[in-house]
């Protein structure tokens, strides 16, 4: 009898976890989709462009600087091993050489301040997320949203397009809270880093390799193909990460709950039939809806109609994601962000030129197809479960 209530009772809150999370990811990516959508119906194709362009930069600059990637910190939080304090203190210091650089290069402050603003709202929703303080996590993430909403319009409207930048970057700051709490209570600890420095690199590298290609196609798409033409490409993309709203929701809630041992087989299941759902849903009604809302945005309709079959692979890249960074086992990770990053720059590089948004959308989705595969095929052949 006791075992059945504590089973009740497991239940009760573990679908409490995931209505928290799953409400404010809703809520808070909602907030965000709203936020660029506006955006996008308010601005030329090449202003958006533009804004997009240095927000890669500031995200490249981030990618590079965060030597405790959320992986690994919500991996070791949820494990109990106090490592965090020791990560954020080496990726602060990265993250002022990156800003120190951006700026040098760019004569921007405020793409070097959106630096830090990046750095510190990763670090601390891995740490909130390892500890499986959900409730704190939602608060935080939809206070930042609501933020970057509000801050973001005002900014844009009194001073114009280069002033959005200043208020995403303020929006972060409620977060360095948490963080100066971290550093009062958990002591900074190097000799932690020597038995565990072949996890932390590995998923270092997988940071860079993975993430690089969210970043790296909008700083070769505005050399080579124009503002406008990133515009149009940045919309259909920002629809995109509408659709990983909920796939990403339950992998900020399967991580943990692996790294401790609780697979969750059905939740997983339900996700890859979700995916598909979605990518149909995608290509039948975005003929209809992108002209209506955004007529400046012709381009991005048959791209987004592509890049929405990418939902797909991209939730079965996320499902083994969360199973080999339980296992530690990063490296096979590494190796399919890599092939990822790199069709995505070979295809940018010499088909985008040549066939223009309908190129990039398409090595878009064999990026994440590809990825998907050689994940799937490592864990069958090398029998991980």
């Amino acid at each position: 009898m006791n075992n059945y209530w504590a089973n009740i009772k497991k239940k009760i809150s573990t679908q409490k976890n995931i209505a928290s999370l799953s409400l404010s990811n809703i809520s808070g990516s909602a907030i965000s989709a709203i936020f660029w959508l506006y955006l996008g119906s308010v601005m030329e194709p090449s202003q958006y462009g533009e804004l997009h362009y240095f927000i890669a930069i500031a995200s490249l600059a981030q990618i590079l600087s965060l030597f405790g990637s959320s992986n690994v910190l919500t991996v070791y939080v949820a494990k109990k091993i106090q490592i965090h304090t020791t990560l954020f203190l080496l990726s602060l210091l990265a993250g002022l050489a990156s800003s120190i650089f951006v700026l040098v290069l760019f004569f921007r402050f405020d793409v070097s301040l959106l630096v830090f603003g990046y750095i510190i709202f990763e670090l601390m929703n891995s740490v909130l997320l390892g500890q499986k303080y959900y409730a704190k996590y939602s608060k935080f993430f939809i206070l930042q949203k609501s933020l970057m909403l509000t801050l973001g319009i005002t900014f844009y409207h009194f001073f114009g397009p280069d002033a959005i930048l200043y208020g995403l970057a303020i929006s972060f700051s409620p977060h360095l809270i948490i963080i100066l709490n971290e550093f009062r209570f958990t002591k900074i600890d190097f000799s932690l880093l020597k038995s565990r420095s072949g996890f932390i690199i590995n998923n270092y590298a997988i940071s860079i390799s993975g993430r690089i290609g969210s970043s790296i196609d909008k700083v070769i798409i505005a050399p080579l193909l124009g503002f406008t033409l990133l515009g149009n490409y940045s919309l259909a993309l920002q629809l995109f990460v509408v659709l990983l709203i909920i796939p990403s929701i339950i992998f900020k809630y399967i991580l943990p709950e692996d790294s401790s041992g609780n697979p969750n087989k059905k939740l997983k299941q339900f996700l890859v039939l979700l995916s598909i759902g979605l990518a149909i849903s995608s290509i039948t009604l975005s003929p209809y809806v992108i002209p209506t809302l955004f007529p400046k945005f012709i381009e991005a309709v048959a791209a987004f109609q592509i890049m929405s079959i990418s939902i797909i692979p991209s939730s079965i890249v996320l499902i083994y994601t969360s199973k080999f960074l339980s296992l530690e086992k990063s490296k096979f990770i590494l190796i399919g962000r890599v092939i990822s990053s790199l069709i995505i720059i070979f295809g940018f590089l010499i088909f985008g030129p040549i066939y223009g948004i309908i190129a990039l959308a398409i090595f878009f989705v064999l990026s994440d197809t590809f990825e998907a595969i050689f994940l799937f095929c490592i864990s069958k052949t090398r029998k991980i479960s």
